[in-house]
This record gives structure tokens, C-alpha cells and sequence, in this order.
């Protein structure tokens, strides 16, 4: 994977819960890391019809691992102001040098 594929820039986001002085208990992203990454939209390509299983994926990542984290789908991605859940996460070629992500886009409703 060389930096020129890599042109996107990610924000990888943990949601973690947060107490208050009186006791409640909220909901807040809390910002990891931050990197290049390459985004591929899904299309109907066959790298695509290969990750049948994960049919409800919309984008797939490709970055460095992060040093020192171990990036699971408990994680949030942000792109250009977009949300992405975490619905799989693999190791390229098994080495610990470049993470493959399939993500879904999150939506908001309109009202």
C-alpha cells in the first residue's frame, strides 16, 4: 500500500460513558487517533461479491495500525464529516503492518 492511495483522512473515535457529579451517566466519542487511509465506496466490484457475508457494509478502509491500539468494532470512523460503525476488522497479510476496515454508514433521520 503506498501513500498515494492513501489520500483520505480518518478520525477513529471510541464511544465511552462519562459520569457526572451527580451520578448520571452520558454518552461521549472520545477522538483515538487520526490518519491517512484509502476509501473504497462499495460498488459492485469483486472484491465486493467476495465479502458477501458482510452485504450491509458501504466503505471499506485500508490504513497503518495504529501503534499501540487494537483497533475492534467498538470503534466509530469519521470521513468528511460522515460516521462509520465498525463491522469487521483484518490484518493484511497477517503481518500487524496495515488493518483492512468494512464499515457502515450511519444515517441520520430527517425531521
Amino acid at each position: 500500500m503506498s501513500f498515494g492511495k492513501m489520500n483520505s483522512f480518518i478520525e477513529i473515535y471510541e464511544n465511552v460513558s462519562i459520569r457526572d457529579e451527580e451520578g448520571f451517566v452520558s454518552k461521549q466519542d472520545l477522538l483515538v487517533t487520526s490518519m491517512r487511509a484509502y476509501k473504497e465506496n462499495r460498488h459492485g466490484s469483486e472484491a465486493w461479491k467476495n465479502r458477501a457475508s458482510f452485504s450491509e457494509a458501504s466503505s471499506l478502509f485500508r490504513f497503518r495500525k495504529p501503534r499501540g491500539i487494537n483497533i475492534t468494532t467498538e470503534f466509530i470512523i469519521v470521513c468528511k464529516d460522515e460516521r462509520y460503525n465498525i463491522l469487521s476488522v483484518e490484518d493484511i497479510k497477517g503481518r500487524g503492518i496495515y488493518v483492512e476496515v468494512l464499515a457502515e454508514k450511519v444515517t441520520g433521520s430527517k425531521g
